[in-house]
C-alpha cells in the first residue's frame, strides 16, 4: 500500500513539525582497492577533490540538514583520520567520533559496533566514499511521514539494481524472495534504533541480509528515489577523474558546500612556472611546485607534489609529497 502524506503528530496530539535527526553514522572503514596505489597513502574517503576531501562532502551535507554528531569508523590508515581532525574529535565545531575496527565489520557490524554511540534515536548513515547532492531532507521527511522501520535512498545507478521497490515499499533485496529488482541503494539510509535489535554482536556481516530478514518478519521497509540529483561512488581511478572533469565542465558545485573558493584548480601555496602549461581539467594542490616548460594535461596533483621541468604528464595523479620527471601518461604516482 502506497505511504500516504501526513502531518506528524506525537502522543499529545498536538500537531508540531517533521522530527529531524541529529546524529549520523559515516562509513569511513573501506579498504579502498580499485584505487591503489592512491590509497596506499590515505584512505579512500580522504582523497581530495580540488582541494577538498571527500568525506568532508559527506559532513557538509548532513550539517544543512540538522545534524550536530557524528561516527565515522576506519579501518585502514586510521592515523589519517585523526589528522585531518587535529585530534580535537570535531568538524567546523561538530562532535566527531572515530571509531576503529581493527577487522572490518561491514556495514550492519559496523552499525552494532556504535549501538552504545547512537542510542535510542533514528539516525543516518552515509557512505564517506561518495559526492552527492541528493534531497537529504526529503529522505528524512517520508521516514517520519510513513513510519518506516528504515528509509533507503534509491537511484537508478547504472551499476546494479538490487532493490525491488514497489508502491512506497522496498519488498525485496537481492532477489530473496524472487522479486527483481528496479533501483539500486545510492549509499544512505535513515534507521530506527529497533535495528540494533537484528543485528548479532561481534560479527561481520553486511546490511542486505538484515534488511531482506526484516522484510521477511514484516518490517517498514521504505525508500525515496532521488534521481534528480549527481552522485558518484569514487571506487576508481577513472572515476575519480571524471568527477574532477564532471565539477570542471559543468561549474557544479553541490548547494550545502558554504566553501567559497571551491572547485579551486590551483591551490593558492602551489608554484606554477610562468611557463608551464595546465591544460583540460588538471588540479595543483597546496605547496605544489611544477616546474618551468612542464605540461600538464589532465592530471591532479596532491599537495606537495613536485613536477621536474619540461616534464609531461597526461592523465596522470601524483600522490602527496612525490616527485614526477620526464613523460608519463595515464599513470599514478
Amino acid at each position: 500500500m502506497m505511504c500516504r502524506a501526513k502531518q506528524f503528530v506525537p502522543a499529545c496530539g498536538i500537531v508540531s513539525p517533521m522530527p529531524s535527526i541529529t546524529q549520523a553514522f559515516v562509513l569511513g572503514a573501506g579498504l579502498g582497492t580499485r584505487l591503489r596505489p592512491l590509497t596506499d597513502d590515505l584512505p579512500k574517503p580522504l582523497i581530495p577533490i580540488f582541494q577538498k576531501p571527500l568525506i568532508s562532502f559527506a559532513l557538509d551535507h548532513l550539517i544543512d540538514i540538522g545534524v550536530e554528531s557524528f561516527i565515522i569508523n576506519t579501518h585502514k590508515l586510521p592515523d589519517s583520520f585523526q589528522r585531518f581532525f587535529s585530534g580535537n574529535n570535531d568538524y567546523e565545531g561538530y562532535s566527531i567520533k572515530l571509531v576503529n575496527e581493527p577487522v572490518l565489520l561491514e556495514t550492519g557490524g559496523g552499525i552494532k559496533n556504535v549501538e552504545a554511540d547512537l542510542g535510542v534515536k533514528p539516525f543516518i548513515t552515509y557512505s564517506g566514499d561518495i559526492l552527492t547532492d541528493v534531497d537529504l531532507q526529503a529522505l528524512i521527511d517520508e521516514h517520519f511521514r510513513c513510519g518506516n522501520d528504515v528509509t533507503l535512498a534509491l537511484r537508478n545507478t547504472g551499476l546494479a539494481a538490487a532493490v525491488a521497490f514497489r508502491n512506497s515499499r522496498v519488498v525485496d533485496i537481492s532477489n530473496r524472495y524472487g522479486v527483481a529488482g528496479n533501483y539500486d541503494f545510492a549509499n544512505i539510509a535513515v534507521w530506527n534504533p529497533e535495528i540494533f535489535e537484528r543485528i548479532p554482536p561481534n560479527r561481520k556481516i553486511s546490511f542486505i541480509p538484515i534488511i531482506a530478514d526484516w522484510i521477511g518478519a514484516g518490517g517498514k521497509i521504505g525508500g525515496v528515489v532521488l534521481n534528480e540529483a549527481k552522485w558518484f561512488n569514487i571506487g576508481s581511478r577513472i572515476e575519480y577523474l571524471e568527477v574532477h572533469q564532471m565539477v570542471s565542465g559543468e561549474h557544479w558545485k553541490p548547494r550545502y558546500l558554504k566553501t567559497p573558493r571551491w572547485p579551486e584548480p590551483v591551490a593558492a601555496s602551489a608554484i606554477v612556472d610562468p611557463t608551464a602549461q595546465l591544460r583540460g581539467c588538471s588540479v595543483v594542490g597546496k605547496d605544489c611546485r611544477v616546474g618551468e616548460d612542464a605540461i600538464l594535461e589532465d592530471t591532479i596533483l596532491w599537495p606537495g607534489a613536485q613536477i621536474a621541468s619540461r616534464s609531461e604528464l597526461f592523465g596522470c595523479i601524483v600522490r602527496t609529497r612525490r616527485k614526477a620527471e620526464g613523460v608519463h601518461r595515464n599513470i599514478d604516482m
